[in-house]
């Protein structure tokens, strides 16, 4: 099994172009192959993961729950699809939401996506 910790961040900034995107391919074990998903661990701290994801409009990530940690994410652009605990909800720039521990969500991009997530504790999902 994979390991789900990340090496922290070396010093204290990160600059987006030179941290490397890694396509996500599944979550959480989840979806053989869900799209064009690229992923990007912009920090990781102690008590935290600070991500930039990319999603191709189409994309549809699979049902799945978090038991280990939750996630806190800002759609930067793009419109999306989330069903979370059964309430299905669109939402566009601006929008926030919240993925806490043990609850069941999936999501469809309807457009291009950027989203912004945090995740407590950090935790390598793809």
């Amino acid at each position: 099994m994979q390991t789900r910790t990340l090496d922290r961040t070396p010093g204290f900034v990160a600059i987006n172009a030179r941290v490397p995107a890694q396509r996500l391919e599944q979550v959480e074990g989840r979806g053989k192959d869900i799209g064009a998903v690229s992923v990007k661990p912009l920090l990781v701290g102690a008590e935290g993961l600070l991500l930039e994801i990319v999603q191709a409009k189409g994309v549809k990530v699979p049902p799945h729950q978090h038991d280990d940690h939750e996630s806190l994410i800002y759609l930067v652009r793009g419109r999306m699809r989330l069903v979370i605990d059964g309430t299905e909800t669109v939402v566009g720039p601006g929008d926030a939401w919240i993925h806490p521990r043990g609850v069941p969500h999936h999501s469809e991009a309807l457009e291009e996506c950027v989203t912004i997530e945090v995740k407590t504790p950090p935790r390598k999902t793809w």
